[in-house]
C-alpha cells in the first residue's frame, strides 16, 4: 500500500522529428527489471503478455524488488547480498529499468541510473509519473488520510491542475539526469497522464462499460482495477518497445481476472489513450511526425 506519490498536462506541438536508431520501433525483446510499489508490480505480467500477442520473440523480465509504499531509494538500500536489482545491472543484464518513484526528492533515481549506465550505456530507464494517490499533490504523506475519496466529483480541469506540479517535477529530474550523462537515458511513462484522459471519457459517457471514475478503483489510495492495470501495461509497452499498443489482444487482467471486462470496445479505447499520452509526452522516447 502506498504511503505516498509532469509541466502542466498540456503538451505543445513539436516541430516534426526524423526517426533514428533512438527513437525507431524497437523489434528485439527487451530485457526487464522492475522496481516498484502496489500501483506498479502488477505490470511486468500483462507486459510480458502483450509482448507475447505482439510476436515478440526473447522479451524477458528478469528480476522485481517489489516493497509496498516505496520510493526508488529504499531498493538501493537492500543489503547488496539481497539486492538483486543491483546485481542484475552491475552484470549488465538489464535493457529496461523501470521505477515508479513517489514524489521528490529520492536519491534512488539518479542512483540506480548512475549504475545502470555505467555497466550498459545503451540501458533505458523508465520512470512512471502515475495517478496522485488520494487525488491530491501532497508531497511528504504524513496526514491523515480520508477513509473515502468521492472520485466522481473530479474535472478534468480540477485533476490536469492537481497532477501539475507532480508531472513537472519528475519531467524536470529526468531531463537534469538526461544533461549529466549526455544522452537520452531516462524516459517517462505518462501513466497518470492516460489516467487522466480515461476519467475524461468517463465523465463525457464515452469510456464504454464504465459509467462513474469510482470504477476504477478499489479504495481511497487509489489502487487500480483491471482497466487501469491494463492503461498502465499499455503504456510502458509503447514506451518500451516505442510501438502502438492499438490492435492487441485484451491481456489476461482484462479477460480472465475476477472483473471481466465491461465492454469490448473499451480495451480498444484504453490502447488509443495509452498511444496518445505516450507519443504526447516529447520525454517517452517516442517519435512521431508532429505538425508545426
Amino acid at each position: 500500500m502506498i504511503r505516498s506519490c509532469s509541466a502542466l498536462f498540456l503538451f505543445v506541438a513539436l516541430p516534426a522529428i526524423a526517426l533514428s536508431e533512438e527513437t525507431k520501433p524497437i523489434e528485439k525483446g527487451q530485457r526487464v527489471f522492475t522496481t516498484g510499489h502496489s500501483f506498479h508490480v502488477f505490470v511486468p505480467g500483462i507486459l510480458t503478455n502483450l509482448a507475447k500477442s505482439a510476436h515478440i520473440k526473447d522479451h524477458a523480465q528478469v528480476g522485481m524488488s517489489s516493497i509496498g509504499g516505496s520510493r526508488v531509494i529504499q531498493h538501493w538500500d537492500v543489503a547488496d547480498e539481497k539486492n538483486s536489482a543491483k546485481k542484475a545491472l552491475k552484470e549488465g543484464k538489464v535493457d529496461v529499468f523501470t521505477m515508479s518513484p513517489i514524489y521528490l526528492p529520492d536519491d534512488g533515481i539518479a542512483k540506480f541510473v548512475e549504475l545502470a549506465f555505467k555497466h550498459n550505456p545503451m540501458v533505458r530507464i523508465t520512470i512512471q509519473e502515475f495517478w496522485l494517490p488520494y487525488d491530491v499533490y501532497e508531497p511528504g504523506y504524513q496526514k491523515k488520510r480520508p477513509d473515502k475519496v468521492d472520485r466522481n466529483t473530479r474535472t478534468g480541469e480540477q485533476m490536469k491542475k492537481e497532477h501539475a506540479p507532480y508531472f513537472k517535477s519528475m519531467d524536470d529530474h529526468a531531463k537534469e539526469l538526461n544533461k549529466k550523462h549526455g544522452k537520452n537515458v531516462v524516459f517517462i511513462v505518462p501513466v497518470g497522464q492516460a489516467v487522466i484522459a480515461l476519467r475524461e471519457k468517463i465523465i463525457a459517457g464515452e469510456a464504454p462499460g464504465l459509467k462513474n471514475q469510482d470504477e476504477l478503483f478499489t479504495d481511497a489510495i487509489g489502487h487500480v482495477k483491471a482497466p487501469v492495470q491494463a492503461l498502465n501495461a499499455y503504456c510502458h509497452y509503447a514506451v518500451i518497445y516505442r510501438k502502438s499498443p492499438v490492435g492487441l489482444p485484451a491481456p489476461n487482467v482484462l479477460t480472465k481476472g475476477k472483473e471481466p471486462l465491461p465492454d469490448e470496445k473499451l480495451n480498444k479505447l484504453l490502447q488509443e489513450l495509452a498511444w496518445e499520452a505516450v507519443k504526447a509526452h516529447p520525454l517517452s522516447g517516442v517519435s512521431v511526425e508532429r505538425k508545426k
